[in-house]
């Protein structure tokens, strides 16, 4: 008798642990690791993922009801990578696999069949058919060899009619191929002319290669200026994983710095057959899977996406590249909240990977790490082909009263740098036209009803709206506090500073760059290239200007509102501060052409803004790490933030009060419990929320604390979620 099969499954459901089902016989051949399947959960069908398979006893055990017909998703050996990557975070393991696929592949539903593409080939030379179409296409083939359908369309009006018959002429053979789909609308950027190495990137390359050579897990931090040449580091060493048979991986903060990025890999590339997918979220369902099956099958080599794309199933990735590592945005806001940098080293440790972390600004955990020798500090302290830093200006607002947004030496900068056919860019780290609209008699604003914030005004729109929840509605005529009418924007965001432009520099080619501008597909990358084309003289945009775009035309970069971020209730605001002004301030002067910087601040002797001014890293690093140290904040402590939802407001306070009360009694006296406290964000989305935030300088004790939770958490009133968050980012 042959032992049954026991399948370890996933299950897409809040369950703590993967559960185990019997494999019938019929099945057998179809149930491997990495098959979706559907499975039978309490009185209802589920998804999940098989994690393994064993012979076991099998009494009274559920079988799988069906396997989705499409190969594995994933290799046995990505496993043990997701499920500590789970367990670290304390989610659900089924919920963390739905997370990491496409959204195609996560699913209930079959997946979307990939695409296909006919290709044509003269079969039978020297015959010519009667009709002058048929003799042109057969021309058009012989002329190239094998040409697809996409191209004959490209190039003929309606030949799909003509092309049958030739194939039925035996005129022509037809052969399908598999076409992923592509998401980049733009060509791929043509190959970077040769460049030798500096002798910084020289010897970055040199430790790199050894590294890769060596076969073991090895962590760097690739420290260099903008503009320094980091790329071409990730290039050159990506190739030399390549060469050893190796799959490459590369992680970037941003959806919108893919095409760029990719455009180069494609045309660095292109001559060697190396597939490059790309990764994230701003692609469509049918785009995802393709790239997903390419790299599952090992069609590509190179993969390129944003957080999630730390979870590509390459079965031979050899090194890991995380660009822009010191980003927030690695860090997933909210369900799987895990952050892509920290996953992309556990991973590299566990396959045995060289994993590379490239800034201008490390994260100060990152930089502290290289500092006491736990990853490896190469520098790039200058910028490539000897071109120079920025000079920035500080322009100190206190005590003058603007007229606009902008103060007299930025707009003379503006106007100079126009008058000289060169481009500029405008940070201003606030989308629409104003933060709240105000009653002038009585003070009153006007907030969301579902958040504990002021209504940001658009007045392009003709909108109040939320950017928490998307509530929108008209501007009111009347104050309802006091029913007068004198109710006027206050502050400024984008939209009214490239209205305030357009007003100064009526002839100026003036674009913005936010969220409101780029909501609809393709949009960035049409900005994006415009500013490559020198069709943009002014560019306003949020911090998405600010990350990693590479603009030779751009010689002036202007900062409004620089220190606004000082002010955040966050431990963590001095190093966003400064890590945006150094990034926008490296935006300029990356051409042939020097650049200029000017900062608008009030607060131009604290030490963030300071030495962003100097371009002074490491002076920065050492104020910053004396006030993690006296505090106990990462990287001498840890932290894990746990926040309670829930419509009622006392059944939530009350709920926060008992779990805070639970913990303490569970902890011990290395793990600080802070609170309840309401979170800085009271109201969300129509719900009152309350936080706890748990504080070791050692992991262990948080974990073991953690080990309690979901005890506490069954203890919780119906209507009350909690949600947990470990090693926060932002605790609003």
């Amino acid at each position: 008798m042959i032992a049954p099969i026991i399948a370890t499954v996933a299950v897409a459901a809040p369950l703590p642990q993967p559960l185990s089902y019997l494999v019938p016989p019929e099945l057998a051949a179809e149930v491997v690791v990495g098959a979706r399947v559907r499975v039978p959960l309490g009185r209802r069908n589920a998804t999940g993922f098989v994690l393994d398979l064993a012979g076991a006893p099998a009494e009274k055990m559920r079988a799988i009801a069906e396997v989705f017909p499409e190969p594995p998703l994933f290799a046995a050996d990505f496993v043990p990578f997701l499920l500590r990557a789970a367990d670290y975070y304390r989610y659900p393991p089924g919920e963390a696999l739905r997370t990491a696929l496409p959204a195609g592949l996560g699913g209930s539903t079959a997946a979307m069949p990939p695409r296909h593409e006919q290709h044509y080939r003269i079969v039978a030379a020297g015959m010519v058919p009667a009709g002058a179409k048929q003799r042109q296409l057969l021309a058009y083939i012989a002329s190239h060899g094998e040409v697809t359908a996409s191209e004959l369309r490209a190039a003929f009006p309606a030949p799909q009619t003509t092309l049958r018959r030739l194939v039925e002429l035996g005129l022509l053979s037809e052969r399908s191929s598999e076409r992923p789909r592509d998401p980049f609308f733009a060509q791929p950027l043509p190959a970077d002319p040769p460049v030798t190495p500096s002798p910084a990137q020289a010897a970055a390359l040199a430790a790199l290669a050894a590294a890769l050579a060596a076969g073991f897990f090895a962590p760097f931090l690739l420290q260099g200026v903008t503009g320094s040449g980091k790329t071409e580091v990730y290039l050159r060493a990506i190739a030399s994983a390549l060469a050893q048979g190796k799959q490459a991986l590369v992680l970037v903060p941003e959806i919108a710095l893919t095409p760029q990025l990719v455009g180069r890999f494609r045309a660095r590339f292109a001559g060697s057959g190396v597939g490059v997918a790309v990764l994230h979220s701003g692609l469509s369902d049918g785009e995802r899977i393709d790239a997903w099956r390419q790299v599952a099958t090992g069609a590509a080599a190179i993969v390129i996406g944003a957080r999630s794309a730390v979870f590509a199933p390459l079965p031979r990735v050899g090194i890991i590249v995380v660009d822009e590592e010191h980003e927030g945005s690695y860090k997933q806001g909210e369900g799987f909240r895990y952050h892509a940098r920290d996953l992309a080293l556990l991973r590299g440790q566990m396959a045995g990977a060289t994993v590379l972390l490239g800034s201008a600004t490390p994260a100060v955990t990152t930089c502290y790490r290289a500092m006491i020798g736990l990853t490896t500090l190469l520098r790039l302290d200058q910028r490539v082909l000897a071109r120079t830093l920025p000079a920035v200006e500080l322009v100190d607002l206190r005590g003058i009263a603007l007229a606009g947004v902008l103060a007299p030496p930025l707009l003379t900068a503006l106007q100079e740098n126009l008058a000289a056919g060169e481009q500029s860019l405008l940070l201003l780290n606030r989308r629409g036209f104003a933060p709240y609209i105000l009653c002038t008699d009585c003070g009153t604003t006007f907030r969301c009803p579902n958040c504990e914030i002021t209504l940001t005004w658009h007045q392009g729109r003709r909108q109040l709206r939320c950017h928490y929840c998307d509530y929108h509605t008209p501007p009111p005529e009347i104050c309802s506090g006091c029913g007068g009418s004198r109710i006027f924007p206050e502050g400024a965001g984008t939209e009214r500073l490239a209205e305030e432009l357009l007003a100064a520099f009526p002839a100026a080619r003036i674009a913005r760059m936010d969220r409101d501008t780029t909501s609809r597909r393709g949009t960035q990358e049409k900005i994006l290239a415009r500013m490559l084309a020198g069709d943009i003289d002014i560019l306003v945009g949020t911090q998405m200007v600010a990350k990693g775009h590479d603009f030779p035309g751009v010689t002036l970069v202007g900062v409004v509102n620089a220190d606004s971020t000082l002010n955040f209730p966050d431990f963590r605001s001095a190093e966003r501060t400064f890590s945006l002004l150094t990034q926008v301030a490296g935006r300029a002067g990356r051409g042939e052409l020097p650049g200029r910087v000017l900062v608008q601040t009030r607060a131009p002797e604290h030490y963030a803004v300071a030495c962003a001014a100097r371009h002074d890293y490491l002076g920065y690093y050492e104020q910053e790490i004396a006030f993690r140290r006296e505090l106990a904040y990462p990287p001498f402590g840890f932290l894990v933030n746990l926040v309670l939802a829930g419509n009622d407001a006392a059944a939530t306070s009350r709920a926060a009060a008992l779990l805070a009360t639970g913990l303490e009694q569970a902890t011990t006296a290395d793990v600080e419990v802070l609170g309840p406290a309401p979170c800085p964000l009271s109201r969300l989305r129509g719900k009152h929320r309350w936080q706890i935030l748990l504080k070791s300088q050692r992991r262990p004790p948080l974990q073991r604390l953690l080990d309690h939770l979901d005890g506490l958490r069954r203890r919780l009133p119906k209507g009350v979620v909690l949600s947990l968050d470990v090693d926060p980012l932002d605790m609003l």
